[in-house]
């Protein structure tokens, strides 16, 4: 299993991370639940709901880009933050050309889950 630094516990509605901003964490869900959604003119569109177990924010770190969506806790929920040096020293192993398959299929997520809501708004 994950590494964790730290646990972050959240209140029901409060914002874990914000669509558009940068992410140098990668969650984990331990308790509660996490609402991944994003906003499309002004509308906002639910991506997915994470359970325990469920990893998330691991798209912007890995690709090194902007947050996708905004995940937003329901109810009380405990995150664990993986633990960022674990994960570098992991990902670091991989040969580089399967890091670029990797950041190739985190880009690909990025813009699939962009191109569906364009669709359905």
């Amino acid at each position: 299993m994950f590494q964790v630094a730290s646990y972050e516990t959240f209140q029901n509605g409060q914002v874990i991370f914000e669509e558009g901003s940068y992410g140098d964490w990668i969650y984990v869900v331990k308790e509660g639940i996490v609402e991944i959604s994003k906003y499309v003119d002004g509308q906002m569109f639910i991506i997915e709901t994470l359970k325990e177990g469920d990893i998330f924010g691991e798209m912007a770190y890995i690709a090194k880009v902007p947050r996708t969506a905004s995940a937003i806790a329901r109810g009380e929920t405990v995150v664990g933050i993986i633990d960022r040096k674990f994960f570098d020293q992991e990902f670091n192993r991989l040969s580089a050309d399967f890091q670029k398959v990797i950041s190739t299929i985190a880009f690909r997520l990025r813009k699939t889950t962009h191109d569906a809501i364009r669709k359905v708004s």
